[in-house]
């Protein structure tokens, strides 16, 4: 089995020592190739090229916008309603090197990059995997998460804070949050949103939307958003009319509760759905699995079935 390890040395977790430690783990199993990245888009750029190179594995180590990228670059041909199939695309590896590691933990894979390196081992020894749906937003495929407004807003800052040379904490996503949050409030509601072939709802300031649950994480905490939501079903949506402080906090308890599936007369909420339409009056920030995209006016969601197979 061909495969390459693609590694991103700026993740959070992510060291020299420990990436050698994993490609000499693997390299006992198959023909490895390392590839650290060097820049924003490399991994899009490896994950294409191995895949045009007919290589079985692919591993993303690194945070979530290191795996959402190696998606990308393994997807570039695929398009909503034509998924991979057969062997075109090859299998994903995931081991875990970011802060945050939704999509590994939403996998069930171990949070520590040499857990899951023994366990991806065991899968290749194996030969188990899974197929995984994915989203799509305009052009730009997502794992777990993606959304318009607040949430993109934070994104941005802590991107610009993290380029200053800020450590990225839960603390830091916390109080950035907050003090988009008041921004956002002050802000008229600027957003529509049309869900499969309902009635387009209007009047909204924020959109988010999850291919899977939990949303995030602050810290151990799951952000929990839309509990029916996982990569076996559609797109789950979740979005504000009102940004009254008291009805945004009483939401995210109701996120940080558990099990419970945030409510109330001031939310749009959908899940188990292919399609959901956002037009902004003015351009707004898009991010999509963490990373920031720029302002978009429109982002077409969709949600593509068995999109990928993972090995788990």
């Amino acid at each position: 089995m061909r495969a390459v390890l693609i590694a991103n040395p700026q993740a959070t977790s992510t060291t020299a020592a420990t990436r050698d430690v994993l490609a000499h783990a693997l390299s006992d199993v198959v023909k490895l190739e390392v590839a650290p990245t060097r820049y924003r888009g490399h991994a899009a750029e490896i994950a294409r090229a191995a895949v045009a190179e007919g290589v079985d594995l692919v591993i993303a180590h690194g945070g979530d916008g290191t795996v959402n990228e190696v998606v990308n670059g393994m997807l570039t041909d695929a398009t909503p309603g034509q998924p991979p199939s057969g062997g075109r695309a090859p299998l994903l590896g995931v081991v875990p090197g970011g802060s945050a590691n939704v999509f590994a933990r939403a996998l069930g894979l171990p949070k520590d990059p040499v857990e899951a390196t023994h366990r991806l081992l065991l899968a290749i020894a194996a030969d188990t995997s899974r197929l995984v749906g994915l989203g799509r937003a305009n052009d730009r495929w997502f794992t777990f998460n993606a959304g318009v407004g607040w949430d993109a807003d934070v994104v941005a800052e802590v991107d610009r804070l993290r380029g200053r040379g800020r450590e990225v904490t839960p603390a830091l996503y916390a109080r950035t949050a907050l003090s988009c949050y008041f921004r956002v409030s002050r802000r008229a509601p600027q957003i529509t949103v049309r869900v499969d072939d309902e009635p387009p709802v209007t009047g909204l300031h924020t959109a988010f939307v999850a291919n899977t649950d939990p949303w995030t994480y602050l810290g151990s905490r799951p952000m929990r958003m839309n509990p029916g939501t996982t990569f076996d079903t559609g797109l789950g949506v979740f979005s504000l009319r009102d940004m009254n402080a008291y009805a945004v906090l009483r939401y995210i308890a109701q996120m940080l509760r558990g099990s419970a599936k945030p409510h109330g007369r001031n939310a749009l909420r959908r899940a188990d759905v292919g399609r959901i339409h956002v037009a902004c009056q003015e351009p707004l920030r898009l991010q999509v699995d963490g990373d920031n995209l720029g302002e978009r006016s429109v982002i077409e969601f969709v949600s593509v079935p068995d999109a990928l197979r993972v090995a788990v």
